[in-house]
């Protein structure tokens, strides 16, 4: 058995999916600790993995853009997703580097597993040796030949003209839009005594394991993918936590196709696109199923519902998907790959952080329509949605990666890729005369 340390960036999105490997590995004997926020202690100890909170680390909760550049509060599109990777990311590995060297002055992990999300895994890794594995939380965002820079939302291109544009931008964005973030990464590196490095975007090459927690078929060929990468399928959602059907669960008869729209657990402060989908579905014969996710109604803005309308505060994807003819989201890299394992095809609506890749990946897919844009008018959705119930494709398609999906059991394929990488350590230790699990780093 193995001693591994999980440490998580203080974001719910990069937290939960580890949740059922977590789980896994203390049910097959290894020690397992985690470190993160002091947010995310309740379900961590739920799996039975001891939990430590950070004491250098900076909480997400806490960090505004406005600390860091003069009206960054305002800043949206590049100038924000600037201000977010140098200072909410960057600048938290040093600091993450910090409690691990604390923790591990007492617990020595045989190797360290973490999101992209926890960079100061990575150095410590470098610095020390240590075996790190990923688990990304994201659409792939590895730079390859075959496709555009990660964040532009464009479909990949394998041709030679298409390798061309690819060159180009990617250039592009690493030496001219994202030059000054590619250098205060090298500064921040040379500060721990680390070597500069090519593209940040490209760090997790490195990694001694980095896992896709999706299948090939709903991520972009690419013919130089990096020989760490696995595919280990979607991880499996839980309902919510003492969750019961709504009253109005009885509409779900299958007499009337149900659309679900959501705007996620993090971008749904205002209705921007709750309200132009129930808007422009009011009329339509369809019975729309809202979720708050979390949010009280109250709070989320909405007047009066339409008469074919229901919302909950929670919803249990797993009872819920099965009875969904299609499903509005604003893009969430975990929603919509739940709405694909049940093949559910989709109409996606989000700009911001990784949602134009997932959008993207849904259009280029084949099951769904991308509406590229966070904030659609009513139309725009009610046409997208009629279009998805009228043409069969959109459904062959979901359902064809719905089948992909069920031969991918990701808890299983992820805890065996880790026990494979400890156990290839291991050997390498034995073999060399070394003691598996011997890293030092002092503070």
């Amino acid at each position: 058995m193995a001693r591994i340390l999980i440490g998580t960036a203080p974001i719910i999105g990069h937290v939960n999916p580890f949740l059922p490997l977590a789980r896994a590995l203390m049910a097959r004997g290894h020690e397992v600790r985690w470190i993160t926020s002091a947010t995310f202690r309740e379900p961590i100890e739920a799996t039975g993995v001891r939990f430590i909170p950070s004491e250098h680390a900076r909480d997400f909760k806490e960090f505004r853009r406005e600390d860091f550049v003069a009206g960054g509060d305002k800043l949206q599109g590049v100038a924000a997703l600037k201000v977010d990777i140098k200072h909410g990311f960057i600048d938290n590995a040093p600091r993450q580097l910090r409690d691990l060297q604390t923790i591990t002055r007492d617990f020595q992990p045989d190797m360290l597993l973490g999101d992209p999300g926890f960079i100061g895994g990575l150095f410590y890794a470098e610095l020390t040796g240590m075996p790190f594995a990923t688990l990304n939380v994201l659409p792939m965002g590895l730079s390859s030949r075959d496709t555009a820079p990660n964040g532009l939302g464009l479909p990949p291109d394998a041709s030679a003209l298409g390798r061309i544009r690819n060159r180009g931008l990617n250039w592009a964005v690493e030496h001219v839009i994202f030059r000054e973030v590619q250098q205060y990464w090298n500064q921040v590196r040379a500060n721990l005594g680390l070597p500069p490095t090519g593209w940040l975007m490209d760090a997790a090459k490195s990694v001694s394991l980095y896992m896709q927690p999706s299948v090939p078929s709903f991520e972009y060929p690419r013919s130089d993918l990096p020989a760490n990468v696995h595919f280990i399928g979607m991880l499996p959602a839980q309902a919510p936590h003492g969750w019961t059907p709504p009253a109005w669960w009885d509409d779900l008869d299958g007499c009337t196709p149900v659309v679900h729209i959501t705007q996620g657990t993090v971008a749904n402060a205002s209705p921007q696109l709750i309200v132009p989908a129930l808007e422009g579905l009011a009329d339509e014969d369809v019975l729309v199923v809202v979720s708050s996710d979390g949010r009280p109604l109250e709070a989320v803005g909405l007047g009066k519902l339409p008469a074919n309308a229901r919302i909950g505060t929670f919803l249990s994807y797993p009872e819920l998907l099965p009875r969904t003819a299609a499903m509005v989201t604003n893009g969430g890299y975990g929603g919509v790959q739940m709405a694909l394992s049940q093949g559910v095809p989709l109409v996606v609506a989000g700009t911001t952080e990784d949602k134009p890749e997932v959008a993207a990946r849904v259009a280029w897919s084949g099951a769904g329509i991308n509406l590229r844009t966070s904030t659609p008018t009513a139309a725009a959705v009610r046409n997208a949605v009629l279009e998805i119930l009228a043409k069969p494709g959109y459904r062959q398609q979901a359902q064809r990666l719905a089948q992909e999906y069920r031969q991918y059991d990701a808890v299983e394929r992820g805890t065996a890729s880790i026990e494979k990488l400890i156990g290839t350590r291991r050997k390498s230790a034995e073999a060399s005369g070394r003691e598996f699990g011997a890293h030092s780093l002092s503070a």
